[in-house]
């Protein structure tokens, strides 16, 4: 009787500890993309006053591609 008891407690255990194990399904990451350099992108890399002149652009429905290159200059 308390080997039965002691088996279902352990199973119950068990089967709680392994549904919140993280999933490494479909997640296949590298060390080196880990540990690689980020990639710039300069184009959306804006200071302060940048982002309240896109911020006003955007309340005036204007295009963001031509917002940036204004912005930045181009």
């Amino acid at each position: 009787m308390k080997f039965s008891i002691v088996i279902g407690l352990f199973a119950l255990i068990a089967s709680s500890v392994s549904a919140f194990a993280p999933s490494t399904y479909g997640k296949k990451v590298s060390l080196t993309k880990i540990l690689a350099e980020p990639e710039e992108n300069d184009e959306l890399d804006l200071n302060l006053e940048e982002m309240f002149d896109m911020f006003d652009a955007a309340d005036k429905d204007k295009s963001f591609t031509d917002t940036i290159k204004k912005v930045k200059g181009e």
